[in-house]
């Protein structure tokens, strides 16, 4: 029997590079799997094909159990359905895997605002909408009296821990799912809900241009940026196995996995009192003096 034995798991963006990858694995430790994904090209455009019900396909094939959603969760009405659909299918939900996304590079002066509200509707929505459909549905479990063990993995990325050159939209949705993290898990824990949040590296879509230096296996044939690397800390996450973590970041590359230490207090000034401009900029440069350095930005020289 595998980790995730029986339980009834949600990932979107399911049909290719990190969801796919997450959705297999599942399914191989026994869950079982809606596999979401609107069947979009990496700008959000439609596209032709239908990534999910191939994604599906493979896990009946393999002996694993799943169905496809191809409904767009950044819509209320989509991500209800997406719940809907993992409870009429299965009868229940225990997991769900915040994964879709999309990019619209582009440096801030030269950002469209069109582009701008497109990735903050499909990664912040994207990942607000199905959690609050699904944490509606675990709460009335609770209240019902009925056991919950419910996981939730949201997906950030570095970009959204130190930003990222030409992906300021990008590292502002990553940025604020974060935050959307802790607040969920703090405010479900009392419904027997874990959230945590991951921030992965490895080539996908979207980020074979990021990576296009570090593409090829290393030695022994290890390939450090495949998707299949992050999927295994996402499967305990969505497990039992996990029990007594939420509220936490987890980056993960290769096979390399950090608990990432957000914002903490450094250095503090106390006068008391109010400061003047000049008094101000001067304990400023002291505390400054002594602070740890901030980590670059990705991209920046």
């Amino acid at each position: 029997m595998g980790i995730a034995e029986g339980r009834v798991v949600i990932v979107t963006g399911a049909g290719r590079g990190l969801g796919r990858a997450h959705a297999l694995a599942f399914a191989a430790e026994g869950a079982k799997v809606v596999v979401n994904d609107l069947g979009v090209g990496l700008d959000g455009a439609p596209e032709a094909d239908g990534p999910a019900g191939r994604v599906v396909a493979q896990i009946r094939e393999l002996g694993g159990q799943a169905v496809a959603h191809g409904g767009d969760i950044a819509t209320g009405e989509g991500a209800a359905s997406l719940v809907e659909c993992a409870v009429a299918e299965f009868g229940r939900l225990d997991t769900l895997v915040n994964n879709a996304g999309f990019l619209r590079d582009r440096m801030l002066v030269n950002l469209d605002e069109e582009d701008w509200d497109a990735v903050m509707r499909v990664h912040l929505k994207g990942h607000f909408l199905p959690l609050r459909s699904a944490a509606a549905w675990w709460r009335a479990e609770a209240k019902a009296g009925r056991p919950v063990a419910a996981r939730v993995v949201n997906t950030s990325s570095g970009a959204g821990l130190l930003g990222s050159v030409g992906q300021g939209n990008y590292s502002a949705a990553k940025a604020g799912i974060l935050g959307m993290t802790l607040v969920a898990a703090a405010e479900m824990g009392r419904y027997g809900v874990q959230v945590n949040a991951i921030a992965p590296a490895a080539r996908t879509r979207m980020t074979e241009q990021t990576f296009a230096e570090t593409m090829a296996p290393g030695e022994g044939g290890f390939d450090a940026m495949a998707p299949e690397n992050v999927s295994p800390l996402v499967v305990w996450l969505g497990s039992e196995a996990s029990a007594g973590v939420s509220g936490r970041v987890f980056e993960v590359e290769g096979g390399r996995i950090t608990v990432m230490e957000g914002w903490r207090p450094g250095p503090t000034a106390d006068r008391g009192a109010r400061w003047t401009p000049a008094e101000v900029g001067e304990a400023a440069a002291k505390l400054l003096s002594s602070a740890q350095p901030p980590l670059p930005v990705y991209g920046a020289r």
